[in-house]
C-alpha cells in the first residue's frame, strides 16, 4: 500500500512535506476533519490534494474564484490527476461530461464554486455520488467577521449534511483567532485539528512610507531603477478605482516600463491574456485593482506596490504574500496617505441598505407566508430590484433572517427550462412502452415548440398529467429530461435560479425587526470602518511591522532573526529607523447651495419624475460619490450629469449636505 510519504515523492515530486502540511495531511487520512491555516504560499493545496489520491471516493473542493480553481485545475492535470472543474465557462456537453466521469468514479477531484451547489440540477446529480471530502477553500469567506464573507458560504455545513460528507478540510491564509472559532464552531472541528503555520516571511521586506504631493512621480524613482531593459522586475502594484489603474499604468509606460492595466473593466479575453503575459513573464509590471492575484501562483514576484491603501490588514496580507514564493528577497511597498481613506470607508457605506428596504423584504415575506403551503420563492434580482438592496447585503439580509427563525431553506431550482430537440418527438416516444411511452407523449404535447425551442410548463405539465392519471410532477419531469439530455436526444437549458425558503415565523413585527437588522447593517459598517482604522494603526506602528502583523492573526511564535535585538525583524521601514506618519487627506472646499443646481438637480428631478417622490439623502449621496444602488438602472443613474462627482469626498460629510439640499428643494 502506497504511503502518503511514497505519494508526496512519486506524485508530486518532493522529498519532503513543509511545514505543517504533515500534520493536516494525518488529520484527514486519520478521519478527521480539519483547518489548515497557512500564510499565502504555504503549500495549502497540497493539504487535499494529496489526501484525495488515498481517500476510497470523490474530493470535492469548493472555490470562490473561477482563477482559483483553472490554475489548481491545471497543475493537477500536468501530474496526471484525475481532476476536473464544473464552472459558467462549460457548455452544458462539458459540464455533463464531467458529471458522468464522477458517477463512474473515474474523478478523485472535483472543483466548484460555492453558487453551484445552489443549482436544483448539480444538487440532484450529488446525490448520486459518494464524496469523501469536502475542501472549502479561502474558507475565512464563511465568518461574519472574515474580511471577505460571503453568505453563501454560511451554507457549507448544511451541505455537508445534505450530502454526508463525512469529512471536511477548511483552508486559508487570513483568519484571526476569532475568524478560526467561528469556522471550527461551524464545522464541528477539535482545536488539536487546527495547523497553523507562522506568517513570517523572513525574505520580505515590508516598508511603509508616507505619499508625497505627487506620488505617481514617487513611484516611478523608487521603481525606474529596478527595471531596467532586459532585467525587469516582476511587480504588482495595486490601486483602489480602475481609472487610477489605466492612467497609472500609462505614466509608467511612458518612462520605460512595459506596465499594462488589470481591472474588472475590461473583459475577461484582456483579462486573461495579461494574466498570461505576466505569469510567462512577457509583461513584467501589472497595475491593478484586487481583481488581481487570487490565484496567482507566480514565485519570482519581486515587488507587491501599494500605491493606494489597502481594504484591510487580511487583504493587505494576502496582497502581500504574492511576493517572493521563490524564497528570494522581495520588497512590499505601501505608498501610504489618508487622500484614499474616504473612497474605501465610501465602499464601506455604499453597502448598507436603505432602512424602508429593509421593511420592504420584511413585507414581502409576510405577503409570502399568506400562501396555503407558507413558500416563498426568490428570485434575488428581482428582490434586489424592488428592495433597492445590493445584492451581497440582500444574501446577508436572508442569512440573518435563517438565524432569526424567520425563513429557513428549502432548495432552489431554475425557474424556467426549454430544450430543442436532436431526434423527432415521435422517435424519442417510440422508444419507450407502456405508462413511460404515455408520460412522453404528454411531454411532447404539452412542450410547444416555437421555431426550433420549446419552453416547459410545470404547472401545464402537472395538470395535464392530473387528467390523464400519469405522474407529471416537477422532478420527475427534470429527470426525464435530464436523462433525454445524457442520451443525445435532446438539449436542455435552464436559467432564473429560484430558491425556495419556509416561512416559519410570520407573525413577526416589520418595525421591530425592521430596525434589529438596520442596527446590524449598521454594526457591521462600524466594524469595517474600524478594520480600515486598525490598517492605519499599523502602517504609522512605532513597533516592527512583521511582528505587528503576524501578532493581528494571532501568530505568537516569531522569532527575531540571528543578531537582532527581541521582537525585531530587521527588515522593515520601522526597524529600519523610519516609522510613518501618513499625511492628511488635501482639505477639500466646503459644500454650497450653488452645487445643488450644478450637480444634484438632474438627478433629483429624474429620480421624482420617474418614481413618484424626490430621493432621500442617502440615495442622493450614493448617487454624487458614485456608489451603485439597483433603483440606479432603471434611472440610467450613471449617464446623469453629477454621478461620481463627489468620489473623493466622505460619504457622511455628502449625505449630511444630502439632507439639507432636500429640505431646501
Amino acid at each position: 500500500m502506497t504511503t502518503p510519504q511514497q505519494t508526496l515523492k512519486n506524485v508530486f515530486g518532493f522529498d519532503d512535506f513543509r511545514g505543517g502540511q504533515q500534520a493536516v495531511v494525518e488529520n484527514i487520512l486519520n478521519g478527521h476533519s480539519a483547518a489548515a491555516i497557512f500564510a499565502t504560499g504555504a503549500g495549502k493545496s497540497l493539504c487535499y490534494q494529496l489526501p484525495a489520491l488515498h481517500l476510497p471516493h470523490l474530493t470535492l473542493v469548493v472555490s470562490p474564484l473561477l482563477a482559483l480553481m483553472q490554475d489548481q485545475l491545471a497543475f493537477l492535470q500536468r501530474l496526471g490527476i484525475a481532476a476536473a472543474s464544473i464552472d459558467s465557462t462549460q457548455d452544458r456537453d462539458s459540464a455533463r461530461d464531467v458529471m458522468e466521469r464522477a458517477r463512474r468514479g473515474e474523478l478523485k477531484i472535483l472543483m466548484i464554486s460555492v453558487e453551484r451547489l445552489k443549482n436544483e440540477r448539480f444538487r440532484h446529480f450529488l446525490r448520486q455520488v459518494r464524496i469523501s471530502l469536502m475542501v472549502v477553500d479561502e474558507a475565512h469567506c464563511l465568518s461574519e467577521w472574515g474580511h471577505n464573507f460571503r453568505p453563501d458560504y454560511l451554507k457549507l455545513a448544511v451541505y455537508q449534511q445534505e450530502f454526508a460528507i463525512p469529512q471536511v478540510l477548511l483552508l486559508t491564509a487570513t483568519a484571526t483567532p476569532a475568524v478560526i472559532a467561528d469556522m471550527r464552531e461551524k464545522f464541528a472541528i477539535a482545536e488539536e485539528h487546527v495547523t497553523t503555520t507562522g506568517f513570517y516571511r523572513p525574505n520580505l521586506t515590508l516598508w511603509v512610507t508616507p505619499a508625497m504631493e505627487n506620488r505617481q512621480q514617487q513611484l516611478i524613482e523608487w521603481l525606474v531603477p529596478q527595471m531596467q531593459p532586459g532585467h525587469q522586475a516582476p511587480t504588482i502594484i495595486y490601486v483602489t478605482l480602475q481609472q487610477t489603474a489605466e492612467q497609472l499604468a500609462r505614466a509608467l509606460s511612458a518612462q520605460g516600463i512595459a506596465a499594462q492595466a488589470y481591472h474588472a473593466g475590461l473583459d475577461s479575453a484582456r483579462r486573461e491574456a495579461i494574466q498570461h503575459q505576466f505569469m510567462q513573464g512577457e509583461s513584467p509590471c501589472i497595475v491593478a485593482t484586487i481583481a488581481f492575484g487570487m490565484g496567482i501562483d507566480k514565485n519570482n514576484i519581486r515587488n507587491v506596490v501599494h500605491f493606494d491603501l489597502p481594504k484591510s490588514i487580511e487583504n493587505y496580507s494576502q496582497e502581500i504574500g504574492r511576493a517572493g514564493r521563490d524564497g528570494q528577497p522581495a520588497t512590499c511597498l505601501t505608498l501610504a496617505g489618508r487622500d484614499g481613506l474616504r473612497v474605501l470607508e465610501n465602499f464601506v457605506y455604499g453597502d448598507t441598505p436603505e432602512y424602508a428596504g429593509i421593511c420592504r423584504l420584511l413585507e414581502e415575506i409576510q405577503s409570502a407566508a399568506q400562501t396555503p403551503d407558507h413558500q416563498w420563492e426568490v428570485l434575488l434580482n428581482t428582490l434586489s430590484r424592488d428592495t433597492n438592496i445590493r445584492l451581497l447585503p440582500l444574501k446577508t439580509l436572508l442569512v440573518r433572517l435563517e438565524m432569526h427563525g424567520i425563513i429557513a431553506p428549502r432548495f432552489a431550482f431554475l425557474a424556467e427550462y426549454r430544450l430543442r430537440y436532436h431526434v423527432a418527438p415521435e422517435a424519442l416516444i417510440n422508444r419507450f412502452e407502456g405508462e413511460r411511452a404515455a408520460f412522453v407523449r404528454l411531454l411532447v404535447d404539452n412542450i410547444p415548440i416555437a421555431h426550433t425551442w420549446g419552453t416547459v410548463d410545470f404547472d401545464r405539465l402537472h395538470q395535464a398529467g392530473q387528467a390523464g392519471q400519469i405522474d407529471a410532477s416537477r422532478a420527475r419531469v427534470i429527470t426525464a429530461l435530464e436523462y433525454f439530455q445524457e442520451k443525445g436526444w435532446l438539449t436542455l437549458e435552464g436559467k432564473r435560479m429560484t430558491d425556495v425558503y419556509d416561512i416559519r415565523q410570520p407573525d413577526f413585527s416589520i418595525e421591530t425587526l425592521a430596525r434589529q437588522l438596520y442596527d446590524d447593517c449598521l454594526m457591521r459598517e462600524r466594524a469595517e470602518i474600524e478594520r480600515l482604522n486598525a490598517m492605519l494603526a499599523l502602517f504609522e506602528s512605532d513597533t516592527c511591522l512583521t511582528r505587528r502583523l503576524a501578532e493581528h492573526f494571532g501568530d505568537t511564535t516569531f522569532d527575531a532573526p540571528p543578531d537582532t535585538a527581541e521582537g525585531r525583524c530587521d527588515h522593515c521601514s520601522v526597524c529600519a529607523g523610519h516609522p510613518a506618519r501618513l499625511p492628511e487627506a488635501p482639505p477639500l472646499p466646503g459644500l454650497i447651495e450653488a452645487d445643488v443646481n450644478r450637480y444634484a438637480s438632474a438627478f433629483i428631478e429624474r429620480h421624482t419624475a420617474q418614481l413618484g417622490q424626490p430621493p432621500n439623502a442617502r440615495r442622493l449621496a450614493h448617487f454624487l460619490c458614485g456608489l451603485s444602488m439597483p433603483v440606479f438602472t432603471p434611472l440610467k443613474a450613471r449617464s446623469i450629469n453629477g454621478f461620481g462627482v463627489f468620489e473623493q469626498r466622505s460619504y457622511r460629510d455628502v449625505r449630511e449636505w444630502a439632507l439639507g439640499v432636500l429640505e431646501i428643494s
